[in-house]
């Protein structure tokens, strides 16, 4: 349960940052730089302090094609349409559920009722504390493609946690003891490909509709961009793909995927002062009594657990 509140917390500080990078360069660029970061990092513990290719790493790769290359390319396009803690919200409320079912009807693992009960709970305040007001306003087709992108990120966040505890399970029954950083590691090597793609076809297609001249004003506009936002950029991928899905490996090492995607959707809770902050998004007492009643739910989940 630690490893899941971890994750938490390191999933709040990594979608502010992802919001300023893709503000300024889009969502193609900053996830890309994002992931790239994180798999430069996870290689070096990996052959270092973990165990490399050692486990199960063709389940970890193909977690990562859905939960990173798929999931986080849609997250990271929902990402400034709809502002952090809106992305956030509609991410983590549906990814919860969706993997829930994904992992009943594929491995069989079932819920009793006082932990559906506290899932329930926790998602009730998440909805209640993070619903759309007047604060933030979003056109129409932002809305739309925003909220799109939105519930593909979920389905490949689900599908991807539930992946990563099919892995688990086959690397119990051989015997082997891998830790989380090395899966962690795996997982990013499998996401890292369709980011890739997805930037180069950006490149090149803006390249190809303006002509040589565009592409050099623009390498200079990025220049300058890069020079402000590269701590946000390092940041971004330390706290999401590096540490915080590290911490995330490690909680779904022993605790079932919908119970650990519920409390990783408490992350807007913690998004509350941080957008506040850097986004200058104001707090009402909707938002506080949903953040009580989603807390109280992940602390009675907890209890469950035990």
């Amino acid at each position: 349960m630690l490893a899941a509140f971890l994750t938490t917390l390191l999933f709040a500080t990594s979608a502010v940052c992802g919001y300023r990078t893709s503000k300024q360069v889009g969502g193609v660029e900053a996830n890309f730089w994002r992931i790239t970061l994180a798999t430069i990092f996870l290689t070096v513990w990996a052959f270092t302090f973990g165990h490399g290719f050692e486990g199960a790493p063709g389940w970890f790769l193909l977690s990562g094609v859905f939960g990173i290359g798929l999931g986080d390319s849609a997250y990271f396009q929902a990402l400034p349409r709809l502002g952090s803690r809106r992305t956030v919200l509609l991410v983590q409320c549906l990814t919860a559920p969706f993997a829930a079912l994904i992992e009943f009807l594929w491995l069989g693992t079932k819920l009793n009722l006082a932990e559906i009960f506290c899932i329930a709970v926790i998602l009730a305040g998440v909805a209640v504390a993070l619903a759309p007001g007047d604060y933030l306003k979003i056109s129409a087709a932002d809305w739309k493609i925003g909220f799109v992108a939105g519930v593909f990120a979920a389905l490949g966040a689900a599908f991807g946690v539930v992946i990563i505890r099919k892995g688990y399970a086959a690397i119990h029954a051989d015997g082997l003891n891998v830790d989380a950083g090395t899966t962690g590691y795996q997982r990013v090597l499998g996401g890292i490909l369709i980011p890739t793609i997805a930037l180069l076809f950006f490149k090149w297609r803006s390249a190809h509709a303006h002509g040589p001249a565009f592409a050099g004003d623009t390498l200079q506009i990025s220049r300058d961009k890069w020079r402000r936002i590269w701590p946000w950029v390092l940041l971004n991928a330390l706290a999401g793909q590096t540490l915080g899905v590290t911490c995330m490996q490690w909680a779904l090492k022993t605790t079932q995927a919908g119970i650990v995607a519920a409390i990783i959707a408490t992350t807007p809770i913690v998004l509350l002062p941080m957008t506040r902050i850097v986004e200058g998004e104001k707090i009402g007492f909707r938002s506080l009594l949903g953040a009580l009643v989603a807390v109280g739910g992940v602390i009675a989940l907890t209890f469950c657990r035990n």
